[in-house]
C-alpha cells in the first residue's frame, strides 16, 4: 500500500553569517553566557539532537589529541562527534568551571539539574530574537533545536562533505534522510547550473583575425 502522499516543506537552516551573529549574543561575563555559549556551539557544530545534547555527561568529553564527544542517540546507538580546535577550548574552559563529576550534565540547569527541552528552546528562542538587530535575515525564522542540526548538515554538505558521512555525523538510520539537504541547497544548485550552457544561445568556435594571428607568431 502506498505512503499517503504529503506537501514536503523547506527546511528552515542557518548560514554561516546567522550561526555567527547567535554565537555572539550570550554574554560572556556571566555564568549564564558561557553555558549557553559553550551548548550553542556544540550544537550548531556537532548537529546534535536537542535529547542527545541534554543528555551529555562530563564523562561524554573527551579532549585532547581526537577531541570528540560521545552520545546515545535513536535506537540507543552510541557515536561519536569529533569536535573543532575551538569547539574543543571553549567546551575544556567551560568543564574546568563548571567543576562537574563524571556522571553530572555538561549543561546543568541554574540548580544544577538536567537541562529540559523546553529550556533549550527557550534560550535558542531568546538569543536568535537578539540576533535579528545584527543579522536581519533571522527575522521570522523559527529557529529550533532542529534548525541548528539543519544548519550542521548544510555547512558540511556546502563544504563537500559525502552525503554517507553527513548521514554518519548525525546519526541518521539511512542516506535517504540526508536527501533532503541536497533539495534545500540554492547555492549547490547554482553550482550545477553554471555549469551548464545558456538556453537560447548558439555556441560557435573562436576563430582569431588576421592581425591577431600575425601578433601571435611574434611572440
Amino acid at each position: 500500500m502506498p505512503n499517503k502522499r504529503h506537501e514536503r516543506r523547506p527546511i528552515e537552516f542557518l548560514n554561516r553569517e546567522e550561526i555567527d551573529a547567535l554565537l555572539a549574543v550570550p554574554n560572556a561575563s556571566t555564568w549564564l553566557g558561557r553555558r549557553d555559549r559553550t551548548l550553542l556551539l556544540v550544537a550548531v557544530q556537532t548537529g546534535l539532537r536537542v535529547s542527545e545534547l541534554i543528555g551529555l555527561n562530563c564523562q561524554h568529553v573527551v579532549l585532547g589529541t581526537g577531541a570528540h564527544v560521545r552520545c546515545l542517540g535513536k535506537g540507543r546507538k552510541q557515536r561519536c562527534t569529533p569536535l573543532r580546535p575551538e569547539t574543543a577550548r571553549m567546551l575544556e574552559a567551560w568543564l574546568h568551571e563548571r567543576r562537574g563529576l563524571p556522571e553530572d550534565p555538561v549543561f546543568p540547569s541554574i540548580r544544577g539539574g538536567r537541562l529540559s527541552r523546553d529550556a533549550v528552546e527557550r534560550l535558542i528562542t531568546k538569543y536568535t530574537q537578539r540576533a535579528e538587530r545584527a543579522c536581519p535575515s533571522l527575522k521570522g525564522k523559527n529557529v529550533s533545536p532542529h534548525v541548528l542540526r539543519h544548519a550542521t548538515a548544510m555547512d558540511l554538505l556546502q563544504h563537500g562533505v559525502d552525503r554517507s558521512v553527513i548521514a554518519l555525523w548525525l546519526g541518521h538510520e539511512s542516506m535517504e534522510t540526508t536527501q533532503m539537504y541536497l533539495h534545500a541547497d540554492l547555492r549547490l544548485k547554482e553550482k550545477v547550473l553554471s555549469r551548464t550552457p545558456p538556453l537560447g544561445v548558439k555556441f560557435a568556435r573562436y576563430r582569431p583575425d588576421d592581425k591577431l594571428l600575425a601578433f601571435l607568431e611574434t611572440l
